[in-house]
């Protein structure tokens, strides 16, 4: 059984209509969200002890007010952690906490500076022979199989990411499946729905992942690699303030949030664009229209559909109070999906003119930094796929199963098939 949440100090009491909202399920949250955003597009829900904020202009408003609802609980265990998993943690000397994405100002503020002048276009443009040369080897192995089967997933979306975090961080690319291995365990204990027992081996995970990262640190002050840790470092030597712990803490953050998220982001622009036949050749016959599929796809099906705030005082979102203290859970799934903002919200288009308003990285000070890299893996993917397999199909987009989380939406396998 999982743990109950504490409610929040100030939430209504009862027993309210969830209007078919599930916060973890996310095989088609969409209707859901239609829901919410018409019935209650600010609602409490005592099951995860957060308010749901489901309109566009309210979340990207609380987004913006930093100052009032503060990013500290972006990466605070959904569910408590048991006893064993905090004991695992605490004597294998876990003290990981959030590169950016929970930080608040002035200490955000004066990190994110630092990290941004070493994630750099230089960095991540000089990347693209490689991403596209392992897009390439990839899909050409997908299509050498004999029954002419695939899974977009695994044959493509799975390594190409990792692969390109990696060498940026300048950690072991030959180490990919342990990477995946920690990554899976840190969005299952941050933003899953485990029992005490079931975190146990997660725990064990977290401990070796963070273990990897301060030794990534140290080995950077020895070496000085041409890598992104090594900027840091020679960022920090150089006079910039920024400790070890914090250098450890971003390779922690971006070691996962660099490849999940557009592990994801992968899978789903080409399952969206191939469940659109007509969209689809688009694409195929003009690769100029393939960074405005991007930003749709992003719109339509981000990797992440909800992400956190907390109130740091009393407040007021879309007509509601909310208290000092309260957890608020901003739904940009639903948000990109908001007919106020959005014309025919539920329909991909994308030749659609303002696809770009999306809030699938977030808005204001804590908008996601990776973006420009995760959007040119997108994009070379998609153009190598269009050049190599234009006759790649689905083999069934309605059986396509997606995990169950607070946050993201990844599909676990894209099926696809072709001619001979």
């Amino acid at each position: 059984m999982s743990h109950p949440l504490p409610t929040t100090a100030g939430a209504p009491t009862g027993c309210p209509a969830h209007h078919g909202y599930e916060p973890f399920a996310q095989q088609n949250p969409f209707p859901a969200y239609a829901a919410l955003r018409t019935e209650e597009p600010v609602m409490y829900d005592e099951r995860i002890g957060y308010w749901v904020v489901t309109r566009y202009d309210d979340v990207k408003a609380v987004f913006d007010d930093w100052e009032t609802f503060s990013s500290e609980n972006a990466q605070a265990p959904v569910r408590e952690r048991g006893a064993e998993a905090k004991r695992i943690m605490a004597e294998g000397g876990f003290t990981a906490y959030s590169g950016l994405s929970a930080r608040v100002p002035p200490e955000h503020t004066r990190i994110r500076k630092i990290v941004a002048r070493a994630f750099t276009p230089r960095r991540y443009k000089a990347l693209e022979p490689a991403i596209r040369a392992n897009v390439v080897r990839e899909i050409e192995t997908m299509l050498r199989r004999p029954d002419r089967t695939g899974d977009l997933v695994a044959d493509l979306a799975y390594e190409l990411p990792t692969v390109t975090i990696l060498t940026l961080i300048g950690a072991d690319t030959s180490q990919i499946d342990t990477y995946k291995r920690w990554s899976d365990s840190r969005g299952a204990m941050t933003w899953g729905d485990l029992s005490d027992e079931e975190q146990i081996p997660h725990a064990h995970n977290l401990v070796e992942y963070w273990q990897e990262c301060l030794r990534l640190v140290e080995e950077a002050h020895r070496t000085h690699p041409d890598s992104l840790v090594g900027d840091l470092v020679r960022a920090q030597e150089a006079g910039e303030e920024i400790t070890d712990h914090e250098i450890a803490s971003v390779c922690y953050s971006l070691l996962f949030a660099g490849h999940e998220t557009t592990t994801t982001l992968i899978s789903n622009a080409l399952r969206v664009l191939l469940a659109h036949p007509e969209q689809w050749r688009q694409v195929v016959e003009d690769p100029k229209k393939i960074s405005a599929a991007v930003e749709e796809v992003l719109r339509y099906s981000p990797s992440i559909v909800a992400w956190r705030r907390r109130a740091k005082r009393d407040a007021v979102v879309g007509g509601v109070e909310i208290p000092a203290g309260a957890n608020l859970l901003l739904v940009m799934g639903s948000a990109n999906r908001d007919e106020s903002h959005f014309e025919a919200p539920e329909v991909f288009d994308i030749s659609r003119p303002n696809a770009r308003e999306h809030l699938a990285f977030g808005y204001g000070i804590h908008y996601c930094l990776g973006n420009m890299l995760a959007k040119l893996q997108a994009k070379v993917a998609i153009e190598e796929v269009a050049r190599l397999a234009p006759g790649l199909r689905l083999v069934d987009a309605d059986a396509i199963e997606f995990g169950h989380n607070l946050s993201f939406r990844a599909p676990v396998r894209v099926p696809v098939t072709w001619e001979a």
